[in-house]
């Protein structure tokens, strides 16, 4: 209603009351005309409402008012109507109407009946609200141990818009969307719905549901009863792996509504071991257990599932595969030449999976003894010695051992051990297989190095002038291997040669051409400007002109090893190397401290 046409209604009976109230006796016979408003409407429900009504009248004044009303503009009393019953203590007068259809337009006015007919107020509107939906649920079907189906079907929207619907569902009746619900689209009409995550052997309870702006509507509640599930395990991770033992289990964390009679953890060398496999106990019910492996064969994989059975079924956890340790044996070297250091900064030497003999090199500065242990107590299960006749015995005497580079092994299984001294050298193509051209030991790096001129062809390292002792690489790689294939030179040029035996059965090796690169050099970015090795001064060395640009140091025309940064202390992929004025420069390199030189003459 206009807010100007309820201020004139309210004005009429003002006026009036002024008017009697001013009234003398002499006027007190002067009758007034009836006056009526419809002033407001409140309390609006999906099927009611509350409409006042205003009349002042003189004399015998009306014998009925109350509020008509119609789903059509302009109602009358010949339509529904709802007459005040109550007592009047002032001029307004509220009208409860009942009964009226949700979500629906209405128009009402108050109305009165007196001696000379009815009159009307002003024609209000107001719509009823909504409803929550009307829904049906389907019955459950395809029912499983973790699974179902249901649905339901919206039959009357409620006057509003359905947002949602679906299928609520729980383990107390009645389930709401509070519980487990599923999601299923919009608007009226049946749908189909799937129940997930379920437990076993439990009586759920399940209703659709749909939802507009006057809220969430229900179906009739239908119960249902799963299947009993397959059980739910997880297999440990393994632990306290040995040369023939292990540890691991599982843990039953479900059991799917019905009873564990059987779980355990099943392994074998194969991946996705079963209880037809090798089947370790663990015991009945739900719960962790613990498996212990033992028999194993060292230095072998194995695969290991824990299982849980009920009377679904068997199910498994996922497949963990392990190694057991290989015959590995490491003897620390504690002796003369790290001052009977017994700790993790003395050498060592170990031995393979496939050899039981260890082995390494260790660089004695001069003539001194040693002892190998296993651990660094020095107790005498751990100690090995010699036993006054070139055996290991525990813990024996001090081995004795000659100054130099000395290879060392050890045989804890038949308890023998050598020390044999090494010069190491090269030896190929270069020298037609002859003598074997030397190379220098640098104990401070703990490498040994050279510069040689190699031809294109294949060469090996060996030490002694001896092919009891001698190195080569698969091609590609620089790892090298007793006794293993030459080793390929495909370019010929002056080369640094580094051969690092220091870390026991990972011996490497690295032979490198050096060049400049760089805008500063002759051949730009794109070619290397070759050096040459300089046996007098141990290093590489080139004279050519610079521009005031950059260069980097760059081995064997590729970007894998390159040297940059400052001068003094060269790094791999290091910074460009700046000059900062053209001319005639010496250039020169030492690749294994990486340092270099650049002198203008």
């Amino acid at each position: 209603m206009k807010i100007k046409s309820i201020f004139k209604i309210m004005m009429l009976p003002v006026a009036a009351v002024i008017l009697i109230t001013s009234c003398t006796k002499e006027t007190s016979e002067i009758r007034l005309d009836p006056a009526l408003g419809t002033t407001k409407v409140f309390d609006i429900t999906s099927n009611s409402a509350t409409v006042t009504g205003f009349v002042v009248a003189e004399g015998d004044g009306f014998t009925e008012k109350g509020v008509c009303y119609d789903i059509a503009a302009n109602p009358t009393i010949a339509k529904s109507k709802t007459a005040f019953t109550g007592v009047a203590t002032t001029a307004a007068y509220h009208v409860p109407l009942t009964g009226l259809a949700y979500a629906t337009p209405y128009f009402a006015r108050a109305y009165a009946t007196g001696p000379a007919g009815t009159v009307y107020g002003e024609e209000l509107t107001f719509t009823t609200k909504p409803v929550v939906p009307t829904l049906t649920t389907v019955t459950v079907t395809e029912i499983t141990g973790n699974s179902a189906k249901s649905g339901g079907t919206v039959t009357v929207a409620g006057g509003a818009d359905v947002t949602a619907r679906g299928v609520c569902w729980g383990l107390v009746d009645p389930p709401t969307i509070a519980d487990s619900k599923t999601a299923d689209g919009e608007d009226v009409g049946a749908f189909t719905s799937s129940l997930t995550g379920l437990l076993g052997n439990k009586t759920y309870f399940v209703r659709a549901y749909a939802t507009n702006s006057a809220g969430t509507g229900y179906g009739p509640t239908v119960s249902f009863k799963t299947e009993i599930d397959f059980p739910t395990v997880t297999t440990a991770a393994v632990t306290e792996i040995t040369k023939i033992s292990a540890v691991s289990g599982g843990n039953a964390t479900y059991d799917g509504g019905g009873t564990i009679t059987a779980k355990g953890l099943c392994w074998s060398t194969d991946p996705d071991p079963d209880i037809n496999d090798n089947v370790i106990a663990g015991g009945t019910g739900t719960g962790a257990f613990v498996s212990n492996l033992t028999g194993l064969t060292l230095n072998t994989q194995y695969h290991v599932r824990a299982y849980a059975t009920n009377s679904k079924g068997t199910v498994y956890g996922s497949d963990v595969a392990f190694t057991t340790l290989a015959d590995i044996n490491k003897f620390w070297v504690v002796g003369s030449y790290n001052g009977w250091d017994n700790s993790d900064n003395a050498k060592f030497i170990i031995s393979t999976a496939t050899n039981p003999e260890a082995e390494g090199y260790v660089y004695f500065p001069a003539a001194g003894a040693f002892k190998l242990t296993t651990d660094h107590s020095w107790d005498n299960a751990h100690t090995f010695g010699d036993n006054g006749a070139g055996a290991l015995t525990n813990p024996g005497s001090d081995i004795n051992a000659p100054a130099g580079y000395l290879k060392i092994k050890a045989n804890i299984t038949n308890m023998t051990y050598s020390v044999v001294p090494t010069a190491w050298g090269v030896i190929g193509d270069l020298t037609g297989w002859g003598s074997q051209l030397p190379l220098t030991y640098d104990p401070a790096l703990l490498i040994w190095k050279g510069g040689v001129h190699m031809t294109a062809g294949g060469w090996k390292f060996r030490a002694n002038n001896d092919w009891g002792y001698n190195y080569g690489a698969p091609a590609g790689s620089l790892y090298l291997v007793a006794g293993g294939d030459n080793i390929a030179t495909t370019v010929e040029a002056d080369y640094a040669l580094t051969l690092d035996l220091s870390h026991p059965n990972a011996y490497t090796y690295r032979a490198d051409r050096w060049g400049l690169i760089g805008d500063a050099t002759p051949g730009g970015w794109s070619d290397d400007t070759n050096m040459t090795w300089d046996a007098v001064n141990g290093r590489f060395t080139v004279t050519l002109d610079l521009t005031a640009a950059a260069f980097k140091f760059r081995a064997n025309d590729g970007w894998d090893y390159n040297l940059g940064g400052s001068l003094t202390a060269l790094t791999n992929g290091g910074d460009n190397i700046p000059v900062a004025e053209a001319g005639n420069y010496t250039v020169t390199l030492n690749p294994w401290t990486r340092v270099a030189t650049v002198t203008k003459n």
